[in-house]
């Protein structure tokens, strides 16, 4: 080869090395990069690259997902809020819209985007949740209550019909002992599940939730935090709820309840829990025992139906993204994953039960929603309907007041305290606390 053709060779080669690069950052830059996080298991994270990947054939646009387990994620995206570095979209809870956007100013306000999201196919209630100081921060994705489900193979070895009311709940805890054996309990739950089930008490008794829904405000009086505490105490005391310490000797106090043995063959006979997770719960029980939903136990003359239910999981979009000129495609993506009907196909049940009406009729109309889930799903709806699913305070999951109220209870759980001390200070200091973070 000639000098001549080796140097033109050389130098055509050294242009392309040197226009190469500017020209494929060019094309980046003309290819729009929005960011999407959430949380969740394979399931989820699988359907949802899906879902994504449809989205950007659509429009056009790179999605840069970021997911990963629940642990560590808020942890993570509260960094990225106080930087100024969070995801374009973002799956929340809902609680954390009192934490991250307490005057509403947060998140995006979604209603400046009205033309690019379906709100017609959310009941106002619904957009209600995501409502902050008159501003729509966040859509939810589906909605989840606690429900009463009953292993009823176990009531009927022990000679029970499945609890009703309170008193037949507290007196199947010495039936089970007697008939079934020390380690068969009617009730299993986290601790939290059990404050909530105790608090439905407390609401029904005394009309009021721990905190106030209007304000950062302790509204439970003395007496009423005293009986928070005693029921609690009651459900482990008569044998009717697995005590902490036996959760925790068996492989940590907040093991979700379908890896508990004693629940897969039914020495542990019940649970109340969200009726998101009733797959979950479902999934891990042999062939002995059956699943059924169960009524809410109501006191007689009730003030409140203690029930208690909130949005699954919330989409906010960042109050950078209408800086960075990404605000409209944001909200399409939200848009897309919360209405599109190809998207709800390909995203199924990995969120819950769609709230967005289109998608949760195309998944009912196909045949795929298990029984089971769908009758907690209407026995949900119809009290809603009913008002008697009433919203509760945000600031009541508020991550720094959910640690201090299960201290409280893990004092009288493993008893370190007097109910009448872990009273005083459900009051006393949840009052001091909610005036810090309010």
């Amino acid at each position: 080869m000639s000098a001549r053709r080796r140097y033109l060779l050389g130098a055509a080669a050294l242009g392309a090395a040197s226009v190469a690069p500017s020209l494929l950052l060019r094309a980046e830059e003309r290819e729009p990069v929005l960011r999407f996080a959430w949380w969740g298991g394979a399931g989820r994270h699988e359907a949802t690259l899906k879902a994504l990947a449809l989205f950007e054939r659509r429009h056009g646009v790179r999605v840069k997902a970021e997911y990963m387990g629940f642990n560590g994620y808020l942890e993570r995206l509260t960094t990225q809020i106080a930087g100024g570095s969070e995801p374009d979209v973002m799956q929340i809870n809902w609680a954390w819209t009192a934490m991250f956007s307490k005057r509403g100013n947060g998140f995006a306000d979604l209603r400046r985007f009205a033309g690019l999201l379906d709100l017609s196919q959310f009941e106002a209630e619904d957009l209600a949740y995501g409502d902050v100081a008159g501003k729509l921060n966040a859509l939810p994705v589906s909605f989840s209550a606690r429900v009463m489900l009953w292993n009823q193979s176990a009531f009927e070895r022990a000679g029970l019909a499945v609890p009703r009311t309170w008193d037949e709940l507290f007196a199947s805890g010495a039936v089970f002992r007697r008939v079934l054996g020390e380690n068969a309990y009617p009730l299993d739950g986290e601790l939290y599940d059990m404050m909530l089930l105790a608090q439905a008490w407390v609401q029904q008794r005394h009309g009021t939730p721990y905190v106030d829904p209007t304000q950062p405000r302790v509204a439970m009086s003395p007496a009423a935090a005293l009986d928070w505490v005693r029921i609690y105490r009651r459900l482990v005391d008569e044998h009717v709820a697995t005590p902490l310490p036996l959760r925790a000797s068996l492989g940590g106090a907040e093991k979700p309840t379908e890896q508990q043995p004693d629940w897969v063959v039914g020495r542990w006979a019940g649970n109340y829990t969200w009726d998101s997770v009733i797959g979950l719960r479902s999934s891990t029980l042999d062939k002995q025992q059956r699943l059924v939903l169960g009524d809410f136990p109501t006191l007689p003359g009730a003030l409140d139906s203690g029930m208690f239910g909130r949005p699954t999981v919330m989409y906010a979009v960042s109050r950078h993204a209408e800086k960075n000129g990404r605000a409209e495609i944001a909200a399409r993506l939200v848009n897309f994953l919360l209405t599109d009907p190809e998207a709800a196909a390909l995203l199924g049940r990995t969120r819950g039960l769609p709230s967005a009406r289109g998608p949760f009729e195309q998944l009912r109309d196909q045949q795929r929603v298990p029984p089971l889930e769908l009758a907690a799903h209407d026995q949900i709806q119809a009290q809603r309907v009913a008002g008697r699913l009433k919203r509760p305070a945000p600031m009541f999951e508020h991550a720094r007041l959910h640690k201090f109220m299960r201290e409280v209870f893990e004092t009288v759980a493993y008893r370190k305290t007097s109910d009448e001390d872990a009273a005083r200070r459900l009051v006393t200091e949840g009052q001091a606390l909610l005036q810090r973070i309010k």
